[in-house]
């Protein structure tokens, strides 16, 4: 008989696996310790823009009409303990004030709540992303509250969704990693996780501490890569040489690879940066603070990426911002999504409006979200719009919808055609050929 499976936290990773899980035949139960978040899941809406996600909730949600009708929602811990024989714990891990480190106070609230009322026995499996060593302190935890005791296991199986794809990820993952202390629960994963595994997904079976370091050593790697070409773009403008040309050159190494080669305002999101800040933490908490101390260069450079575009745009205005209007396109950290935390387009047009700019905003799903970061700036319904007569646009997110915008069109609208690419993601020959002055970090000025 299939094991019942429980999803603890329904944000963005919770809600994901829990309608992934129902899609792989699973009978579901989440719970949220919010009511307004379960009862918006429970009419297969979401409060956050996922791709093809409220559409999979549709196809499972309990009471809707066509549905398997698979997956349900509760605030009850006694009805997840009941119902549930694994339980995915998936709450958030947020940086803490005021520190590098990773607040743990809800992954621990969760397993405190959910541990003793464990009675039978059941597989507990933490997918959030944690400092390495709090497996084994909760696996204690757990051991020491369960009136099941070791009866109940803790494995550790993290998440690598992609913001926009995390649908898709979930449902054929390129990896599964699961950390384990025994076969019982290597063998319910399995069981959970066949479908993809029988699709060619690996499953890489390790203890604890790998599994708990697999996600922010994959982030940290990822951060590196992109800081290493912003950092190659500072050098090409100070030796007016090519950044796209010289990454299209050493990502035919395939010992390099072409990925996240594309230099620019750099990297953000509400997972890299707090996560390679919290790696760096835990490693001086060990000990082994010098193996990590590249980071803080990594960290350092794409900060200053996001000043470097505020530079250019004052350059460009005339050398103060004072009256001047600015559109800027993006407001998201990244396209396919509606999240703005720690953007760094968000955070450029913040620093410009600071400085005494008139900032206009568009983005295609970001705008809602931007209002409340940055409820003084300027936001318009389209890029058009945005642009009307500002004197420099900037280009902060990779959106499609920005990639297909029309130049000339865009041109008679604003006072100056003058194009700041942050993402080097537009053809540059098109928007010269139509009359703007194009330029993007770490490529020649014409």
């Amino acid at each position: 008989m299939a094991p019942k499976i429980t999803v603890i936290g329904t944000g963005y990773l919770g809600a994901t696996h829990a309608a992934a899980m129902a899609e792989l035949g699973f009978e579901v139960l989440g719970l949220d310790v919010v009511p307004e978040k379960i009862e918006m899941l429970s009419r297969a809406e979401v409060p956050m823009y996922e791709p093809g996600l409220e559409e999979l909730l549709g196809k499972h949600v309990a009471g809707l009409e066509g549905s398997s009708g698979r997956l349900r929602f509760t605030t009850s811990w006694e009805e997840v303990a009941e119902f549930g024989d694994v339980h995915f714990v998936c709450v958030n891990t947020p940086q803490k004030h005021g520190e590098y480190a990773c607040d743990m106070s809800y992954v621990d609230a969760a397993v405190a709540s959910l541990a003793p009322l464990l009675r039978r026995p059941a597989l507990v499996v933490g997918k959030s992303t944690v400092p390495v060593g709090s497996a084994a302190r909760l696996a204690r935890m757990i051991t020491e509250l369960a009136p099941a005791g070791a009866e109940v296991e803790l494995a550790w199986n993290p998440e690598f969704l992609r913001e926009g794809f995390a649908v898709e990820d979930t449902l054929h993952p390129d990896r599964i990693v699961v950390g384990v202390h025994g076969e019982r629960a290597e063998k319910v994963l399995r069981e959970v996780y066949a479908t993809p595994v029988g699709e060619g997904s690996p499953f890489v079976v390790t203890d604890y501490p790998t599994a708990e370091l697999v996600k922010t050593a994959a982030n940290s790697f990822l951060a590196t890569k992109i800081s290493f070409i912003n950092a190659m773009a500072e050098v090409c403008e100070a030796a007016d040489g090519d950044v796209a040309k010289l990454a299209e050159a050493i990502g035919h190494d395939e010992r390099i690879g072409k990925k996240f080669l594309r230099a620019g305002i750099g990297f953000g999101g509400g997972c890299l940066p707090k996560d390679i800040r919290a790696f760096m933490a835990r490693a001086g908490e060990l000990g082994a603070d010098q193996a990590l101390t590249f980071l803080r260069e990594v960290d350092s450079i794409n900060m200053r990426r996001r000043g470097h575009m505020v530079e250019l745009a004052r350059e460009t205005v005339g050398g103060s911002f004072l009256g001047q209007r600015v559109a800027v396109l993006g407001a998201t950290f990244k396209p396919d999504s509606d999240d703005v935390r720690d953007s760094p387009a968000l955070n450029v047009a913040g620093q410009i409006h600071l400085q005494g700019g008139q900032v206009t905003v568009y983005d295609p799903k970001g705008m809602e979200n931007a209002r409340r970061v940055f409820p003084t700036l300027a936001y318009a319904d389209s890029a058009l719009d945005a642009c009307r007569g500002a004197r420099v646009v900037l280009h902060l997110t990779e959106w499609a919808e920005f990639r297909s915008l029309d130049p000339v069109a865009l041109r008679d609208v604003v006072a100056e055609p003058h194009l700041l690419d942050g993402r080097n993601a537009l053809d540059a020959v098109v928007w010269r050929a139509a009359g703007w002055t194009y330029r993007a970090m770490g490529r020649p000025r014409a």
